[in-house]
């Protein structure tokens, strides 16, 4: 259970009901934007996902930015944010378990593995890889998304946001990172 509650769409007043009204029409009022708009400036600022994401699968494409965000989110140990992912990646006909990587969506796959372990310390390998493919505009897209990606699992991690109705029937292809038991 989400240690916070949800917008109330009879409490919640201004852009955070316009916003709640807006997504609830569309059909796109997710447990994690419910949790948001209980403070309208952290959903907005939240929402620039949005404007990352689209840049992201200009320079690297749909699979491939997927398969990224799959990696951040996974390997960050977020199960929301992993299902939405497994999900996304059924609907483009993968099985997030038995993925066949292109080169270069190996290398983004590493590189998320990487952000998230320890962003300090991202091999210089993997960026000169980067370098061969991605204009330094293109990196800096790269590496953002996966900073908002990031933002979003902490969020969703730390505050237990349940996990969307229409994901239940997938939450048993969640694989939960492993790689933490060993910090001390």
């Amino acid at each position: 259970m989400a240690r916070v509650s949800f917008a109330n769409p009879n409490e919640i007043t201004g852009k955070a009901k316009e916003a709640y009204e807006k997504l609830a029409a569309a059909g796109k009022l997710t447990n994690m934007k419910q949790a948001l708009l209980q403070d309208y400036a952290t959903y907005d600022a939240f929402m620039a996902w949005y404007t990352s994401w689209d840049r992201l699968v200009e320079v690297v494409g749909e699979r491939a930015a997927t398969i990224y965000a799959h990696a951040v989110s996974s390997t960050n140990g977020c199960l929301l944010c992993s299902l939405f992912f497994i999900s996304d990646l059924a609907a483009l006909g993968e099985d997030a378990d038995n993925i066949n990587f292109s080169e270069d969506e190996q290398l983004l796959a590493d590189l998320g593995a990487q952000i998230v372990k320890d962003p300090t310390n991202v091999s210089d390998e993997i960026f000169e890889q980067l370098k061969k493919k991605y204009t330094d505009s293109e990196i800096v897209a790269i590496v953002g998304f996966a900073a908002q990606m990031m933002a979003t699992n902490n969020f969703n991690s730390m505050l237990r946001i349940d996990v969307d109705e229409r994901l239940l029937p997938i939450r048993d292809k969640f694989r939960p990172a492993t790689w933490r038991a060993d910090i001390k």
